[in-house]
């Protein structure tokens, strides 16, 4: 990790690296629906594979970091990490019900609850601009879940089972992010992302043993699939988001994260010939605009 971030460094303008990172978050869904493995063993293989690599490195450079992690902080990583499992375990489910189009752009509507959970919890102002962007999104939100079930037209055996868990997955994303806001600002990237990754990866093993899914016997290309899963959207995904923040707005990375849906979409139509519904396209970019709007403002 800390060589790939080196060469980023030395030699790639932010915006190609957010470009790569956009391209290899995108492929998250596509890859998820090329396993045959359950949605919970994914995701646990997903994450604990990203997160070995990383332990050695924060052993080796990190140790004195993590003497200074006192009870309260401990608490908060735990509990930002719970949020984490849960979320991959439901986006990875929905994924399972609903098109990839929609099940993306609704786990990706995060920013709306953090804008929530901040003023709930954290008594954050909420602006004009903020409420409308809300406002937008939901109502893209609501055209997704329920037109196409009116349209007649389905994608997926379930879709509103399956846009539900994606709403589930936004909103423990929300949670993992409000957990570690504070968190972030006392304690070192690498060790707070392999404690947090860390009670993620327990917590999705107790969900798949108490799922009774198998956790070996999968053929080559399952394996191949979960490496996939933490190089791709893992490594090269939200590792280079996080160092494209260090030279970036974060407006502008929120707003060019909404280009994963977009990718998304365009993966599943070529790769797995499946074509969003015209509810779905209209639906998703009221959602986006409403995102677009609420990310930037904040």
């Amino acid at each position: 990790m800390s060589g790939l971030l080196s060469a980023l460094d030395d030699k790639t303008p932010p915006e190609v690296g957010l470009t790569v990172a956009i391209v290899a978050i995108s492929t998250g869904a596509i890859l998820v629906r090329l396993s045959d493995a359950p949605a919970t063993v994914a995701a646990f293989y997903r994450v604990l594979f990203t997160t070995l690599p990383l332990v050695p490195l924060a052993l080796w450079r990190y140790r004195r970091d993590f003497g200074r992690i006192d009870g309260r902080d401990l608490l908060f990583a735990t509990l930002s990490g719970v949020a984490l499992a849960v979320h991959f375990a439901s986006w990875f489910e929905s994924l399972a019900w609903t098109s990839v189009a929609a099940s993306v752009t609704l786990v990706q509507s995060q920013p709306l609850f953090v804008a929530l959970g901040a003023w709930l919890l954290l008594d954050e102002h909420l602006s004009r601009r903020t409420v409308a962007g809300i406002l937008v999104a939901v109502a893209g939100m609501v055209t997704m879940a329920l037109g196409d079930l009116v349209s007649g037209v389905l994608v997926g055996p379930n879709p509103l089972y399956g846009n539900g868990l994606a709403v589930v997955g936004a909103v423990m994303a929300a949670g993992y992010v409000l957990a570690g806001r504070s968190l972030r600002q006392r304690v070192s990237l690498v060790p707070y992302v392999v404690v947090v990754y860390s009670v993620c990866s327990v917590v999705l093993l107790g969900i798949v043993v108490a799922q009774g899914a198998p956790l070996t016997g999968y053929p080559p290309r399952e394996w191949a699939l979960f490496a996939g899963l933490a190089l791709g959207p893992g490594l090269f995904g939200h590792t280079v988001i996080n160092w494209a923040l260090a030279h970036l707005r974060s407006s502008v990375v929120s707003v060019s994260l909404l280009g994963e849906p977009v990718g998304s979409t365009l993966l599943a139509f070529l790769l797995l010939s499946e074509a969003p519904t015209l509810v779905t396209v209209v639906g998703g970019a009221v959602v986006l605009t409403g995102i677009a709007v609420t990310a930037t403002e904040r």
